[in-house]
């Protein structure tokens, strides 16, 4: 693997960060350019159905931060919170989850890349409790959106950890599946 690429570096090197913030700021500059890469990922059929709200107000923050149990992110200085509409594309099927996706893992690119840490925290707020709701209200979303998704934003404390990763062989394969591994073999 080309390591030496940088995009590839920042693609192998990228780790969710569940720890506490340091308190210093996002500038609005680094923000605006994070929620550009989100908007510049594919959408299915052009439907554009992500929409985003950065959250750098302490006041705010400090009103989402109440609602999220058990608590996380709480230190983080900003926060991107990720809106989906259900809208049918292709043969009435709709891909805004595939389009959410898309254009979180093109910002968690860029948070890591501009050296902030961050993680994607979307079952824990919209399960049962249903805590994307009360953010919604918080942020006076429409009715029509869907908040699926929050990203802290911030510089982190510590280092996160690397997780354990299978085996390349045991998850990846040529020509079918259990078929060649990279050197060729069976």
């Amino acid at each position: 693997m080309n390591r030496t690429n940088p995009m590839i570096a920042l693609i192998m090197n990228r780790r969710s960060y569940r720890g506490q913030y340091k308190p210093d700021r996002v500038p609005r500059e680094d923000l605006k350019t994070i929620l550009e890469t989100g908007l510049a990922a594919p959408s299915g059929c052009n439907k554009q159905t992500v929409s985003l709200i950065a959250v750098d107000d302490p006041e705010i923050l400090k009103q989402i931060n109440a609602v999220i149990d058990p608590p996380v992110c709480e230190t983080a200085p900003a926060m991107i919170c990720v809106l989906s509409q259900r809208i049918n594309a292709f043969r009435d099927r709709c891909f805004a989850t595939q389009d959410y996706s898309a254009a979180i893992e093109n910002m968690l690119l860029a948070i890591s890349s501009l050296g902030y840490g961050s993680c994607w925290f979307e079952g824990h707020i919209t399960d049962e409790d249903r805590i994307c709701d009360r953010i919604a209200e918080i942020l006076n979303v429409p009715e029509g959106y869907e908040l699926v998704c929050i990203l802290p934003v911030g510089k982190m404390e510590s280092a996160p950890n690397a997780p354990k990763k299978k085996p390349f062989a045991e998850r990846a394969w040529f020509n079918g599946f259990g078929k060649e591994t990279e050197d060729g073999k069976e």
